[in-house]
């Protein structure tokens, strides 16, 4: 994938973050300024997600940790690259839980 196939890739999926998090249940606020995302909670902690374009990734930066997600193109997910069982929607979803202290889904959208 190229660097511009990328950018747009990426951009669609904070997107749908952002969607995400809307359709959910949970007291979530986000704001995007540029490449960033960034999703509140009440609690104040904050979850950050950002794209690396020059690795290919998408970073997720959490209370429990950062976190890197590359797309396989054959499969159409974000995973995470220590462990390519583990999708972004999946475990943003865990991180969520664990920073507003009640279950969040996110649901990937379908394609």
């Amino acid at each position: 994938m190229n660097e511009s196939e990328f950018n747009q890739l990426a951009e669609q999926t904070l997107l749908q973050i952002e969607e995400a998090v809307e359709s959910s249940d949970a007291d979530i606020d986000y704001d995007t300024a540029g490449d960033i995302l960034t999703l509140e909670f009440e609690n104040g902690s904050q979850i950050i997600i950002n794209k690396q374009t020059p690795l290919s990734q998408v970073w997720v930066a959490a209370r429990s940790g950062g976190y890197h997600f590359k797309y396989d193109a054959d499969r159409k997910i974000w995973y995470l690259d220590s462990n390519p069982q583990k999708e972004l929607f999946a475990e943003l979803s865990v991180y969520c839980t664990q920073q507003a202290g009640e279950e969040v889904i996110l649901e990937a959208p379908e394609d």
